[in-house]
């Protein structure tokens, strides 16, 4: 590969990781032409875009994006895969299905939000986050009980401010 191809691959990755809050590093060497193609389509499937680097083009590539990615270029050691994603947690979904049958991809470390996990016994971890869309349902679940309660207070009462008050201080208490 010449200076000029390496110049380009590390562009594209830096561009990459600027795009993205959630990156996995994993390996996945050792699988046979017929599970990588299963992995492969599952990530597709899961939007997950998954590419094969080389360790050195990746450390400069995170050396040189804007994000502090810690430790994480210290996992770049033997065969790396990245698995890009919008979803911080769908990678280790797909990984912790995948490893059912098989014992890859193996976890070497994640990027996600500005966090930085290491270590393939983070997976359990990684798996149960939960994505911006479940944060914000659960968000938007917790306001609108409160309006919930006076709504059905008003119902039970039959509208008599005596029943509305009685019943809002009932549930205070």
């Amino acid at each position: 590969m010449t200076r000029e191809e390496k110049s380009r691959v590390i562009e594209d990755l830096t561009a990459q990781l600027a795009g993205t809050n959630v990156i996995y590093v994993a390996d996945i060497s050792g699988l046979d032409a017929e599970t990588t193609s299963n992995l492969r389509r599952a990530c597709f499937k899961a939007g997950i875009k998954l590419e094969v680097v080389k360790n050195t083009l990746l450390e400069k590539a995170m050396e040189t994006s804007e994000n502090n990615y810690g430790d994480l270029p210290t996992t770049l050691k033997g065969n790396t895969s990245i698995m890009i994603a919008e979803v911080g947690n769908s990678p280790a979904k797909v990984i912790k299905e995948f490893r059912k049958k098989s014992d890859k991809p193996v976890l070497k470390g994640a990027y996600i939000d500005e966090a930085v996990f290491i270590g393939d016994e983070q997976l359990e971890a990684l798996a149960s986050l939960k994505s911006k869309e479940e944060v914000i349902g659960d968000i938007i679940g917790l306001l609108q009980s409160p309006a919930k309660n006076v709504v059905s207070a008003l119902k039970s009462s039959g509208g008599k401010l005596a029943g509305i008050i009685k019943t809002l201080s009932e549930k205070e208490g």
